[in-house]
């Protein structure tokens, strides 16, 4: 698919048929966040692949929003092994993990699945339920599967201000 039509098309699915994705599409999805950059080439990243029904159960407990999708990825990072930037204290972890959801994200809709980032999470839920190890911190879920029928973007999907208003040349 065209980048251009990846970018103007995906939209955040918000029901979905339930359905797993094929595993030639999820490798497909997992090697584009696999080739993100990170800060230093640190890969600080760590995807967890859920598509078990008591996998997705647990999913359900800590966020409404799965909307019945049929595989979820729980995207987190080594906060051990980031990198901070000189003279600062800010570090390099949450913005690595971004990097690589939003590579996960598009190379789903390349791959003509649909998806929804998940920010509204109980993350010390997830660590919990899914017994992840404390030195990694969970960035987001999102999403994967194929939009149920009569699914689509919200209404205000297109609605976009023009560059002009968020783009400054100094």
């Amino acid at each position: 698919m065209d980048f251009k039509d990846v970018v103007k098309n995906r939209y955040s699915c918000k029901r979905y048929d339930g359905r797993k994705v094929e595993q030639d599409k999820l490798d497909a999805i997992l090697e584009a966040g696999r080739l993100a950059p990170t800060a230093k080439n640190l890969q600080e990243q760590h995807i967890y692949v859920i598509q078990s029904d008591e996998g997705l159960a647990k999913i359900d407990k800590v966020t409404p929003c799965r909307y019945n999708a049929g595989t979820c990825l729980i995207v987190a990072f080594d906060k051990n092994n980031v990198y901070t930037y000189p003279n600062s204290s800010r570090e390099s972890g949450v913005e690595d993990a971004a990097i690589v959801a939003t590579h996960l994200m598009l190379a789903t809709a390349n791959e003509g699945v649909d998806s929804c980032w998940l920010n509204c999470i109980d993350i010390d839920a997830i660590k919990t339920e899914f017994n992840l190890p404390d030195n990694e911190e969970v960035l987001m879920i999102l999403d994967l599967g194929y939009a149920a029928e009569g699914a689509g973007p919200l209404a205000n999907h297109g609605s976009r201000k023009p560059v002009s208003e968020t783009v400054s040349y100094l």
